[in-house]
């Protein structure tokens, strides 16, 4: 359906750090910095070095990760940019499925798994609940018989609470899953449909609460600030009944529009170059008004998108871990992994990826080795998210002065107010941190500056 967005009336104030841009819409492209360096630098070319990267053996104390993607929803949202499939039938679900089981085999013999049992475990999609029980307890077994993750600390499993009953929810738990995602993204009924989203309200509360009595150690909601439709009022009401359901942990995410969304599509049929949503001042103050919202209630901040209830015993080993430098193996149709200082992604079409399992081959489409520089940056760009950085972490680990390598950026944004040096911390500002995404280009290096994200 055609996307328009609703007149915003009565928005909170903007933030000191948003002055510069109040004339921000936003407009098509990657807002959220997911790795470094800009995946455009990874090639074709340089898949060798993949392979390189898993004949080695691992780095001491490197702790070991899984990602599976499960691309398969009941509908596609207008602003999702993932690789998902809404047409697949249980054959050639069945057949993928399959596939992902033949990839972690081929990786199981591989020397960079060095004995090594995954320690986190993440199910990603997509909508892998879209899964019966049947298909979840075949993967399941076969993943673990294919290389152990008895140990793993975390396993997460992203929702979509349509595709919930009591039944695969208590199935899901048994399967050993210890951090429950529910894609929520809004309450309002209307806010769902007209951005795509296959749930309703009800579906909310029935799956939540069956989730909250089968047991799970973490509950996660998603939340998505600045979805077409909306405005102040309902993002208010949005937040109000998160903080009723109080969950363990709550994901915000600053709507974006990648230029494989279906609202971009839209956009350029139209000839428009401003999407129909909330501008960046505007979506930084609903998620300040949300951060505010929960610390009242109990909730600690603890990185630019979350808040956490009970910052002691509610974690995300997989965003931690990965942001130090752990290996990830990705799995499934267009993953990405990191392996030994090696970045590199899957076949990105289901054909091609299935095909090349068939054959034998690990379906690698693109790669690219990470100098020791190039690692000091990633690290330090994915750590600032979580709003501060140890000084003594990266001169240990890379025998670096982040107060002498980036002397420059650092001055910069301290004399902007978004932030400061703090001991031994590097730490943004509340508002540095409503616009992470926005600074963290300050620290790439030269060749990687003004290039193509994606």
């Amino acid at each position: 359906m055609p996307v328009e967005i609703a007149s915003n009336a009565s928005l909170p104030a903007p933030g000191p750090g948003d002055a510069a841009a109040m004339t921000s819409p936003t407009t098509p492209g990657n807002y959220f910095v997911s790795n470094y360096p800009p995946f455009s630098f990874w090639s074709a070319e340089r898949v060798r070095e993949a392979d390189e990267a898993l004949e080695r053996p691992p780095r001491a104390g490197t702790p070991l990760g899984l990602y599976l993607h499960i691309p398969f929803c009941r509908r596609r949202c207008h602003f999702c940019y993932f690789k998902v499939y809404t047409d697949k039938s249980a054959s050639e679900i069945r057949a993928y499925l399959d596939a992902t089981l033949a990839e972690l085999a081929l990786y199981a013999r591989r020397p960079f798994v060095g004995g090594r049992r995954p320690e986190f475990v993440y199910f990603g999609g997509g909508t892998p609940s879209y899964l019966s029980t049947d298909q979840l307890t075949y993967l399941v077994e076969g993943m673990r018989g294919l290389l152990p993750w008895d140990a793993a600390e975390e396993v997460t499993f992203e929702c979509e609470p349509g595709t919930l009953t009591e039944a695969k929810i208590r199935a899901i738990r048994d399967l050993g899953v210890t951090r429950l995602s529910l894609g929520v993204e809004h309450f309002d009924d209307e806010i769902l449909e007209v951005n795509g989203r296959a749930h309703r309200s009800r579906e909310i509360g029935r799956s939540y609460e069956a989730a909250r009595a089968a047991g799970f150690p973490q509950l996660n909601l998603d939340l998505i600030a600045g979805m077409v439709g909306e405005t102040d009022g309902k993002w208010r009401d949005c937040v109000r009944q998160t903080v009723a359901l109080r969950p363990d942990s709550v994901t915000i995410y600053q709507m974006e529009v990648p230029y494989n969304t279906t609202i971009y599509k839209e956009m350029k049929a139209a000839g428009r170059s401003i999407a129909p949503i909330a501008d960046w001042p505007t979506k930084r103050a609903w998620v300040r008004h949300a951060f505010a919202e929960l610390e009242a209630a109990g909730y600690s901040v603890a990185s630019g998108y979350t808040a956490v209830l009970d910052p002691g015993r509610t974690r995300f080993l997989y965003r931690d871990r990965l942001w130090a430098g752990a290996d990830l193996v990705g799995l499934g149709v267009a993953s990405f992994s990191h392996v030994g200082g090696t970045h590199f992604q899957n076949e990105k079409e289901f054909g091609p990826y299935l095909e090349r399992l068939r054959s034998g081959e690990l379906p690698i489409h693109r790669a690219l080795r990470l100098s020791d520089e190039e690692r000091l940056v990633r690290e330090l760009i994915l750590q600032l998210k979580r709003g501060q950085v140890s000084l003594a972490y990266f001169d240990g680990k890379y025998g670096i002065d982040l107060r002498e390598r980036f002397a420059e950026p650092l001055g910069r944004l301290a004399a902007e107010g978004v932030l400061a040096l703090d001991g031994d911390a590097v730490r943004l500002s509340r508002e540095g941190l409503l616009r992470v995404d926005t600074l963290l280009p300050a620290f790439y290096l030269p060749e990687h500056r003004d290039a193509r994200y994606t």
